[in-house]
């Protein structure tokens, strides 16, 4: 029987991810209200949640590592969706502090604070906590894949998901993990690979592509991740991981030109830029889990579409 809810705290709601599962819970699960906790750092927007109905979605500007404020938010809540976390692994080689502090110490007062309520708990991580796979090596990440991460970014996360661990186990807490594979889709910010470069082209410049571009991500529409959410808070098992991930492997290089095309440049209009430290090769999920436990599948299923979709749609 699915687990039913009535009142849910979702930390980073105003950002890409989180504000995608905000508008699906308001817009598809009656009788569910949303409070929504953001610290409305540079990569979060307001206008992301804007719309919702006031009695289904209160905005609470605030940070996850101030432990007073939990205090006052988090009892009458029954769940907390965790997707609060700095992101960008440019960023997080300039400058680790603030990765260690959000994912760090901000999922540590999280866990204490739904351990003190009671509250269910589901910790929104990333699949570059595995490290990364050899172009030529035909495997994908599994829920059992050892941890391996390259940057400031994907350590602070392995690390918050080693502490999720470890409050279910030592202190019995009701919380599940997900491990998700790159998201796009409306909304996302502009410092993130595909606005990036469709911003670019618009301003008339070269977009940058990093070493040979050969680089390979699996890619899922930021609403099927919103939806395989949901399914892992309602019917996921207390204690299990489930990796997230729509079968979609590209190359930088690859969907660069598929931009560049669906905007009218030639496939060579790049700025090749010198490769950053540590970037991982290749990522790849393998979703059966999710799929066989909890019935998910992905329903944006043609990503040369939606990214054709994006270049017509994202402003200046």
């Amino acid at each position: 029987m699915d687990q039913k809810y009535s009142n849910i705290l979702v930390t980073g709601g105003c950002g890409f991810c989180g504000s995608a599962f905000v508008r699906f819970v308001v817009n598809n699960v009656p009788d569910v209200c949303v409070t929504v906790v953001d610290k409305l750092t540079y990569a979060a927007n307001p206008d992301n949640i804007a719309g919702l109905p006031e009695n289904k979605v209160k905005l609470v500007v605030g940070d996850i590592c101030d432990s007073d404020l939990l205090d006052q938010l988090v009892p009458g809540h029954d769940a907390i969706v965790h997707y609060a976390a700095e992101s960008h692994n440019d960023n997080s080689i300039v400058d680790p502090e603030p990765f260690v502090k959000t994912n760090i110490e901000g999922t540590y007062r999280l866990l204490e604070a739904a351990r003190k309520y009671h509250a269910r708990f589901h910790h929104i991580s990333t699949d570059e906590v595995f490290g990364d796979l050899a172009l030529d090596d035909p495997g994908s990440f599994t829920e059992e894949s050892p941890y391996r991460p390259s940057s400031p970014y994907s350590s602070s996360k392995a690390a918050s998901d080693m502490l999720v661990r470890a409050w279910v186990r030592t202190y019995g807490l009701r919380a599940t993990i997900s491990n998700c594979c790159n998201n796009y889709g409306p909304h996302q910010h502009s410092e993130k690979f595909i606005p990036h470069s469709i911003a670019c082209i618009q301003r008339g410049e070269r977009p940058k592509l990093y070493g040979d571009g050969l680089n390979v991500r699996d890619w899922i529409h930021v609403d099927d991740h919103a939806r395989a959410v949901w399914s892992i808070l309602t019917k996921g098992t207390v204690g299990e991981t489930y990796l997230i991930g729509a079968n979609c492997e590209h190359s930088n290089l690859e969907i660069l030109r598929a931009i560049l095309k669906a905007m009218g440049q030639s496939e060579d209009y790049i700025d090749w830029v010198k490769d950053r430290p540590g970037h991982d090769r290749r990522y790849a999920i393998d979703a059966s889990k999710l799929r066989r436990e909890l019935g998910w599948t992905p329903i944006h299923n043609d990503f040369a579409a939606e990214v054709s979709r994006l270049c017509c749609e994202t402003p200046l």
